[in-house]
């Protein structure tokens, strides 16, 4: 079986995102950058598989600038065997995101397709919901957990009500959750050898997918300073300031 993972470069999630000065945009100057999260948790989950015998290939693909590499360099560390770069110097779409990827799809032909359910700068959680429908297959969001079973795949989902086991024939694509396993840390022998490994560039241009932005961001402000708070002595001045100062109750 021949897994493809999406992954992601966002900023470093121990990183507190500030605006730009002029608050057209995130400031990235100087900030340190990673592999997305939930991404990590996409790739542990397929290098898994693989340990159990279920995968014959894994590959990874990201769409961004030249930058990228380095991701991609960390997944092929992590045990991935190749990687994809669709290069591209301006910030894509999910819709966009999703085309690039089913054009790697339609030339890789992998058998299931993993990816992080959202990824921590756009918070969007479409991509991979909107790569199954152009694809025309099943697909499992949100997984906890993950099985090959008779030739299908397994995939049990938090819902409100508890939890939903789904099972898809494949090809299909699967969006990871937090709870499904706990990504490795890369070995310095297999970042080593992770610059021995296969890493591909293609252009969306080449891939015949037009990435041009449908939206446009107006600018980024920070949130709200939040108001320190105030001790009361009892419950007779918190009722009393929540009604007259707050307003929250009558």
């Amino acid at each position: 079986m021949k897994v493809l993972v999406a992954i992601k470069r966002v900023v470093d999630y121990n990183v507190k995102v500030r605006a730009n000065a002029d608050h057209s945009d995130v400031d990235l100057a100087n900030v340190k950058m990673s592999m997305n999260p939930f991404c990590e948790i996409a790739v542990e989950e397929a290098v898994r598989l693989k340990e159990k015998g279920l995968v014959s290939e894994i590959i990874t693909v990201t769409i961004g600038s030249a930058q990228a590499q380095e991701q991609l360099r960390t997944s092929l560390a992590l045990g991935a065997d190749r990687s994809i770069l669709v290069e591209t110097e301006q910030s894509i779409e999910p819709l966009a995101v999703a085309k690039c990827l089913k054009a790697v799809c339609d030339n890789e032909n992998p058998d299931l397709i993993l990816m992080g359910k959202q990824a921590i700068d756009g918070d969007n959680n479409q991509t991979g919901q909107m790569l199954a429908s152009l694809l025309g297959c099943a697909q499992g969001t949100f997984a906890s957990e993950v099985a090959v079973e008779d030739g299908k795949i397994a995939v049990t989902r938090e819902i409100d009500g508890g939890l939903q086991t789904l099972k898809l024939a494949l090809p299909a694509v699967v969006t990871t959750d937090l709870r499904l396993n706990e990504p490795r840390y890369a070995s310095l022998p297999n970042i080593m050898k992770s610059k021995q490994k296969p890493l591909a560039t293609v252009t969306a241009k080449e891939l015949g997918v037009d990435v041009a932005a449908r939206t446009v961001l107006l600018g980024v402000e920070p949130p709200a300073q939040r108001q320190a708070g105030i001790m009361v002595n009892d419950v007779a001045q918190l009722v009393d300031k929540l009604k007259n100062e707050a307003k929250v109750i009558s």
